[in-house]
């Protein structure tokens, strides 16, 4: 498998850009509110924690068959950052699967703009050769099981650390 690179893609209102570390600062405002760690534990990172996880990402996973991809949500409109989505692509048998996951800082929630982001991201990961996209949902969760269902995934009987797993295909095997 050659590793996969997120490249920039717009959808109707967001362009998805890819990670750089220079989105710390501002993100680092996006993501401050405690509220956002509810159902993933933790307390949000200040601006230096978050150049450095950004530095991390960035170079990208050790294991040459996964790929880490990470992207910065920009409302048009506003020219703002207003959240990240992300997918760890790796092998499962023959075919690739992508993980995915998406935050939006709370003063954008409510707008559709986490639901655009993962529906443009699913669209995306489909021009790929991904086969199988999943995604980790608290079951308390009802706005990311939301998302997911808005972007084709639909819940399973699996669980991962009390996280229900959705899944989704999202192209044909070859």
């Amino acid at each position: 498998m050659s590793a996969l690179a997120a490249r920039a893609f717009s959808t109707t209102r967001l362009d998805l850009l890819p990670l750089r570390v220079e989105h710390a600062d501002e993100m680092a405002g996006v993501l401050s509110d405690p509220a956002l760690h509810t159902f993933i534990g933790g307390t949000p990172d200040t601006a230096p924690a978050l150049r450095s996880r950004y530095q991390r990402l960035t170079a990208g996973s050790a294991d040459p068959a996964v790929s880490w991809l990470n992207w910065v949500i920009r409302l048009r409109d506003d020219a703002c950052l207003t959240g990240t989505v992300q997918a760890t692509v790796s092998a499962s048998g023959h075919d690739l699967s992508a993980e995915i996951a998406w935050v939006v800082g709370t003063p954008w929630q409510g707008r559709g703009i986490a639901t655009e982001a993962a529906r443009g991201l699913v669209d995306w990961l489909g021009r790929q050769p991904v086969r199988t996209v999943i995604a980790h949902i608290h079951p308390g969760h009802r706005a990311s099981a939301a998302i997911a269902a808005a972007a084709g995934l639909t819940p399973t009987d699996e669980r991962h650390d009390g996280e229900i797993r959705w899944r989704r295909t999202v192209c044909a095997v070859p």
